[in-house]
């Protein structure tokens, strides 16, 4: 079994100032995306599913056909790509919506439009996100040990030490678990950097405590999910219980967390918490790009990736 790996590409970038998940920031031009798919094949993976917004679908799958057409599976077949679009109205019928509303639903709603082309087991991760080969091997693993299986979940979870800005304060989800390391809860902080004296502080949002000393081990969430198949009907539950409640709201969303959160405290699924060694980046902001360029040319400089990624 092969599983597949989706990727959240829907995002504008509003912050970033562009379409992020297409600009070349490897030493040939390579996108973050390049460096995940090169890492999941790596790992096992089979097929792409890409989540995308209708109005770039063209120009991405344009891309994808230019660059990938050569690129094989472990197996020797060729890799194998899907697009489907997030957009405001692919909801179940009979919600009404605030029609003012321009916001996407959320993560759980962009992983919800792949229902129909995924029925193995299988990886969400975000588009713009570097997560580094030893993750994509970790969950590519537990993936392949859930074929047949149902309500087992995943999060990779990278020691917060490994996600932390260079140029600014950052907010990250830690993850709680239990001896068994299956996740109890993801805590949100903010206001997350390492000080003077070495340390690590940060804001919980939830009790409202501010400058916390947080353990730079801990294991915080970077949006890297694993699932088998089922996820999809419980989510699908879950979200129609959601615009119930949130249909006329104009920002609120639909989240991963939330979704798996709530099928876990309904007892029809466990979350199992791995942990990764790799060190994670990614841009948020214009002023993030110089350093992920340079973080890949190092990469590549130590023979890690090839430049370039694909010929």
């Amino acid at each position: 079994m092969k599983p597949t790996l989706l990727v959240l590409a829907a995002g504008m970038g509003s912050r970033y100032g562009g379409l992020k998940q297409m600009d070349g920031l490897g030493p040939s031009g390579e996108t973050i995306i390049d460096y995940s798919i090169y890492d999941a094949v790596a790992a096992g993976f089979g097929k792409v599913v890409y989540i995308v917004r209708e109005y770039f679908k063209a120009q991405m799958e344009e891309t994808v056909k230019q660059k990938y057409s050569g690129v094989k599976c472990l197996d020797g077949t060729p890799l194998e790509f899907v697009f489907v679009t997030q957009e405001l109205d692919k909801i179940p019928a009979g919600y009404e919506v605030n029609p003012e509303r321009q916001k996407p639903w959320g993560t759980a709603h962009a992983v919800l439009m792949a229902a129909d082309v995924i029925k193995e087991p299988f990886a969400v991760i975000n588009g713009d996100d570097y997560y580094g080969k030893e993750s994509f091997r970790i969950l590519g693993d537990w993936l392949r040990a859930q074929e047949g299986k149902s309500g087992a979940y995943s999060i990779v979870g990278f020691e917060l030490d490994n996600t932390l800005s260079e140029s600014g304060t950052v907010s990250r989800g830690i993850c709680h678990y239990d001896e068994h390391q299956r996740l109890t809860g993801v805590v949100e902080h903010l206001n997350i950097g390492k000080e003077a004296d070495g340390k690590v502080y940060g804001d919980n949002s939830d009790s409202g405590r501010t400058h916390i000393e947080l353990d730079g081990k801990a294991l915080c969430s970077m949006n890297m999910w694993g699932f088998t198949p089922d996820y999809f009907a419980k989510s699908a539950e879950l979200f129609k219980s959601f615009l119930a409640q949130n249909g006329k709201e104009l920002k609120k969303e639909f989240y991963i967390p939330f979704a798996v959160d709530n099928i876990v405290k309904a007892g029809e699924g466990v979350c199992d918490v791995l942990s990764t060694p790799s060190r994670w980046f990614g841009v948020t902001y214009k002023e993030d790009r110089p350093g992920v360029v340079a973080k890949f040319a190092e990469l590549v400089q130590k023979g890690i990736y090839p430049s370039p990624l694909y010929k």
